[in-house]
């Protein structure tokens, strides 16, 4: 009997216990993604001050000398091999950019020349390279 009560005691604790911690790898994984898209972003603003204000053409396309490099496609924090951070410049001669993402717990992490690095379901880069939320 007194195996019994041990047995259902942990079975109580472990019921607890996992749902916090996925919660907490969540999180984790949702804030590599954030420092990915802020280094991105700051890598971005160096190369235009490099540049006269010209912005790469991609995120790949940026020399390893402004700090940043794209992640792994597969098997990383994304959702999928397509959505590791993308850069949507400005039309125009606009100087206007943003770093986008979706994670692999669906939050949408973006940044622009102007914003931090909001996250939530509504974020999204606009065709004119502004964060919108």
């Amino acid at each position: 009997m007194e195996l019994l009560v041990d047995v259902i005691i942990i079975g109580i604790l472990a019921a607890v216990a996992i749902p916090v911690n996925l919660g907490i790898q969540n999180n984790a994984l949702d804030s590599a993604v954030k420092s990915d898209v802020r280094n991105a972003k700051t890598a971005v603003v160096a190369y235009a001050t490099d540049n006269k204000g010209f912005l790469p053409a991609d995120l790949a396309s940026l020399p390893g000398k402004y700090g940043y490099f794209s992640p792994l496609a597969i098997g990383g924090n994304y959702l999928s091999p397509g959505s590791i951070p993308v850069l949507t410049e400005g039309t125009g001669t606009s100087t206007a950019f943003c770093v986008y993402t979706v994670t692999t717990t669906g939050a949408k992490v973006g940044a622009s020349g102007v914003s931090g690095v909001p996250s939530s379901a509504f974020t999204a880069c606009s065709a004119t390279g502004v964060l919108t939320q």
